[in-house]
């Protein structure tokens, strides 16, 4: 079939966001495969048009209706390869599922990913927010990944290196957001040892009493403190952590302790400090509190959700108000995890 047979008109996105915002794109092609993908970038009434790359739609803000092109990345495949002596190599499609793909590499007896267990969105959305979580992150297991070129129509291959992760960013929300994310490698550990750095997750498999824990021990553990903590966007639209943990000075630190001693923090290697944003957002009293279908999760501060029929406008407004007053008494800058759009 023809690729321009394959696009939809007026299409709603409504379920392609774990916001579950209620908006439509003028245009939606679902691609199944690297050649619809060139076809569709090659052709230039289509290039002409706004794009915008959908994965899991977990990591978006969906302010209003689309005007031009949703390419829906739904790339399927999973395989381990030959690998090294010291790791597995285990590669995903795009369009695959997080959370499946990890389970996927824990049944093939293959740790290292467990911590990363119940993140929603896609495995090609990983790198480009190097997700983390419990003491873990993307780029600590990352071996490459293929992109899609638009420029030259090519396919490139990119390193840990060329991807410039960092602390939720890579070189993807920068100069190459142009690129498609076509499957990610990663290298894991066949010396496989726990990682339980974080103390909520180490307290937890202890309290299990596990000595010597499985790393699907380690996973199922993971899942239900996110779980317990965090709105199943199934049931409540949520895009995750809303804001990033800011990182201060020192200094900047030293001063907010003398004047609020219990103010949560983490030394970085550098010598500034991570604020807990979430601790900093429910100081503010923000806990729980709404503004028009847009709210607070009463369980974690650091979660903004959609109590039903919330617009992205309302969602962003009450974003902007939880900055205001986080900077006012704080001094610090909140940002966002997800993209607006």
């Amino acid at each position: 079939m023809p690729f321009r047979d394959l696009i939809q008109h007026d299409f709603p996105l409504k379920h392609l966001n774990t916001f579950g915002i209620d908006v439509r794109a003028k245009h939606y092609l679902r691609v199944t495969s690297v050649d619809v993908l060139r076809s569709a970038l090659a052709d230039p009434a289509l290039a002409a048009l706004p794009r915008l790359v959908l994965g899991g739609g977990s990591n978006l803000l969906l302010t209003r209706d689309f005007p031009g092109l949703v390419l829906h990345i739904a790339l399927e495949g999973r395989e381990i390869l030959a690998g090294t002596a010291s790791h597995h190599h285990v590669r995903a499609a795009a369009g695959e599922n997080w959370h499946a793909f990890v389970q996927w590499t824990l049944a093939q007896g293959v740790g290292g990913l467990e911590n990363l267990s119940l993140i929603p969105g896609t495995v090609g959305a990983a790198p480009i927010q190097n997700i983390g979580a419990y003491g873990a992150e993307t780029k600590d297991f990352f071996l490459a990944l293929s992109a899609f070129d638009p420029a030259s129509g090519e396919v490139r291959v990119l390193d840990g290196a060329a991807c410039r992760f960092a602390y939720r960013d890579s070189v993807f929300k920068h100069e190459g957001r142009a690129l498609v994310i076509l499957d990610v490698t990663y290298a894991l550990p066949r010396a496989w040892q726990p990682n339980l750095r974080y103390a909520e997750l180490a307290n937890a498999v202890a309290e299990q009493g596990f000595d010597a824990p499985t790393p699907q021990q380690v996973a199922d553990t993971v899942i239900a403190i996110r779980r317990r903590k965090l709105p199943d966007p199934a049931q409540v639209g949520n895009a995750g952590s809303f804001f990033k943990n800011p990182v201060v000075s020192a200094e900047h630190c030293a001063r907010l302790l003398a004047q609020f001693p219990a103010l949560v923090h983490h030394r970085q290697p550098d010598g500034s400090e991570k604020l807990a944003a979430g601790w900093l957002i429910d100081q503010c009293g923000w806990k729980g509190k709404t503004m028009g279908a847009a709210g607070v999760y009463p369980k974690q501060a650091l979660v903004l959700v959609n109590n039903g029929g919330a617009t992205g406008a309302e969602v962003q407004a009450l974003a902007a108000a939880i900055q205001a007053d986080v900077a006012a008494r704080y001094g610090v800058t909140l940002e966002p995890e997800p993209v607006f759009v």
